[in-house]
């Protein structure tokens, strides 16, 4: 049932990261981190979700800013994706990241939304959103999957009971730069890779990350792997702004004379988490980039789709993006 108002809660805005980790502890479950809060206030409002304590990591300094290390670049998970899009050393190195986050809403939300709230927004089902009692909501069935469901913008791999699908545009490229996502508790700090940092419904159905509620994604780490390399990013939706993707792919090749010698290729939109196309990759190293090899790499990428009712222009669409990228990048 939708709701027109939101909840009674208490707001809490540490300064530091270390009061931070003192609420989590103290509220566990019961609270809800924000971070640029866009996607928290609107299920606050749409689907009921009650926390008794929200608390809004905005004013953490250390959570802030983009930071260049011996080995790459560190990004806040608080830095807005207008300063992501315009930072010059992103636009030199990391182009890709740039034209993703270029890509997200319009530019009003990214001046206040954040890349780490980007990458850890949750699916945008809509069965799941307005509140049906679906498999990630804790019920027993996927009103998506269903003969006569509205699914057109669901999952064409991976599904596992839930055909829920990765809603972040930065997430494919920060994938596909070998990025590791830095996450802290009161107890410690641990790194995960962004290729490990997504969750399949076949692992954990309730869960897009592997962030526990005591959990803050304090920082992204991209190392200097793919600096300069051949990007490419492309965005497909149905509207040009304030919209999610249908399909998206982040695409970084290494050229040597007219060979590729290394490839990663990221697709999002298709599943329920970014899906990196290790095959494809394989096929690529050691290819001339041409036509001939883009269109194998093209459907070589869609192999094995299980399009649903109303979503099948997805493996089309997937296979002309990723053509286009190992043609174009």
């Amino acid at each position: 049932m939708l709701n027109d108002m939101m909840s009674h809660f208490e707001l809490y805005q540490p300064a530091d990261v270390d009061n931070a980790f003192d609420l989590l502890d103290r509220f566990g479950e019961e609270c809800w981190t924000i971070a640029g809060g866009h996607d928290s206030l609107a299920w606050f409002k749409d689907r009921g979700k009650q926390p008794s304590a929200v608390i809004d990591l905005a004013g953490i300094a250390e959570l802030h800013g983009i930071r260049e290390t011996a080995g790459g670049i560190e990004l806040g998970a608080m830095t807005t994706l207008t300063e992501v899009e315009r930072h010059p050393v992103i636009q030199e190195r990391f182009s890709i990241l740039a034209d993703a986050a270029r890509m997200v809403a319009s530019p009003q939300i990214r001046n206040s939304g954040t890349l780490g709230g980007n990458v850890l927004q949750d699916t945008r089902c809509w069965y799941y959103r307005f509140g049906l009692a679906c498999y990630r909501a804790g019920g027993n069935t996927c009103y998506a999957s269903a003969p006569e469901a509205m699914n057109r913008e669901h999952a064409i791999f991976g599904a596992s009971r839930c055909v829920a699908v990765t809603p972040s545009d930065p997430a494919p490229a920060l994938v596909a730069l070998g990025a590791d996502m830095v996450i802290r508790n009161s107890g410690g700090e641990r790194v995960v890779p962004a290729s490990e940092f997504f969750m399949t419904p076949a692992v954990d159905i309730q869960r897009m990350t592997g962030l526990e509620p005591a959990d803050l994604l304090t920082t992204i780490r991209i190392p200097d792997t793919w600096a300069g390399a051949n990007f490419y990013f492309e965005k497909v939706a149905d509207r040009g702004s304030w919209d999610f993707p249908l399909v998206n792919v982040a695409a970084a090749l290494r050229i040597e004379g007219d060979r590729i010698s290394d490839a990663s290729i990221v697709v999002g939109g298709v599943q329920a988490v970014p899906r990196r196309l290790t095959a494809v990759e394989d096929l690529l190293r050691g290819r001339v980039q041409n036509e001939e090899t883009a269109a194998m790499a093209g459907a070589a990428a869609v192999e094995g789709a299980e399009p649903l009712r109303y979503n099948h222009f997805k493996v089309p669409l997937m296979e002309n993006l990723v053509k286009r990228a190992v043609r174009d990048a």
